[in-house]
């Protein structure tokens, strides 16, 4: 399957709908409040299926209603296999269920789930494990395979998700309705680097105090004190200008429409490090 000396990756596709008319979970994760609830259970339900928060990384989230697509990488054949027994014996959907109910505050959120790997089902051959394996092996994560073209075909929006193993070292609790704490605005100015510009263009489709050419100012003004202190005061702007209406859930929106996951999973206590075992 893979050589001694080359690593094992491969990638799979999790098909997920809602069993329930009432639940639709594209809708909930385009939903700038759900959406953080609905990823924290989506990685929570993930490490639960390989026993490791390192197990299994969430590559990209695609919503092609009525389902919600969740592209699969796994980087050692082991982890892979426990997934495989986890979804087969429906610990992984039962698990997903749980982590739903508490995240979205839902009575029960039933749920039916599909496998895929390239253009096999893998739902039809999960009694055979070492061949589900190689068909998860030969989907590789680099370039646009053909599961990037199956998920584009049904017209699915991407959001781009970290690829970066995870380590749950804080509390999970997530109020997505909750304003942004003082901690926030200091992890942010620390960790947003140069793309603090693009993330207030993202925040100023609904605040008026950073629409231009209010950032391109805060540029000139705190060019001095560097980066730190101009994404300090874009947020600051932000959130004196919107009150209890500067959200968690809308920074986090901005900074996953500019590709900044890991900083999203920091500010909602999913935290990234290379270190964990």
């Amino acid at each position: 399957m893979a050589g001694s000396s080359a690593p094992w990756i491969g990638s799979a596709y999790l098909f997920l709908q809602s069993t329930c008319k009432t639940i639709v979970l594209p809708s909930l994760y385009e939903s700038s409040q759900k959406k953080p609830s609905v990823f924290k259970a989506l990685k929570l339900a993930l490490a639960d299926s390989t026993g490791s928060v390192n197990g299994v990384d969430m590559l990209k989230v695609h919503c092609s209603h009525p389902h919600l697509i969740v592209q699969l990488k796994f980087c050692k054949q082991e982890n892979c296999r426990r997934f495989l027994q986890s979804y087969r014996e429906g610990a992984l959907q039962e698990s997903l269920q749980n982590h739903l109910q508490l995240s979205l505050a839902m009575t029960t959120v039933p749920l039916e789930m599909e496998l895929k790997a390239g253009n096999e089902h893998l739902d039809n051959m999960l009694k055979d494990e070492d061949r589900c394996l190689e068909c998860i092996y030969r989907e590789k994560v680099n370039g646009r395979g053909r599961q990037a073209g199956q998920a584009e075909q049904l017209h699915s929006s991407l959001i781009t998700c970290s690829m970066k193993p995870l380590c749950f070292t804080g509390p999970l609790s997530l109020s997505a309705n909750r304003t942004l704490t003082p901690d926030d605005h200091q992890k942010f100015a620390k960790l947003v680097s140069k793309k603090w510009k693009q993330v207030g263009r993202s925040l100023q489709k609904d605040c008026r105090a950073l629409r231009d050419p209010v950032i391109d100012n805060l540029a000139l003004e705190y060019d001095r004190e560097g980066l730190y202190e101009q994404a300090y005061q874009l947020l600051l702007r932000f959130i004196q200008s919107e009150g209890k209406k500067a959200t968690i859930a809308r920074l986090i929106a901005a900074l996953e429409e500019n590709g900044l996951i890991s900083l999203a999973e920091e500010l909602l206590g999913l935290h990234s490090n290379e270190d964990c075992s």
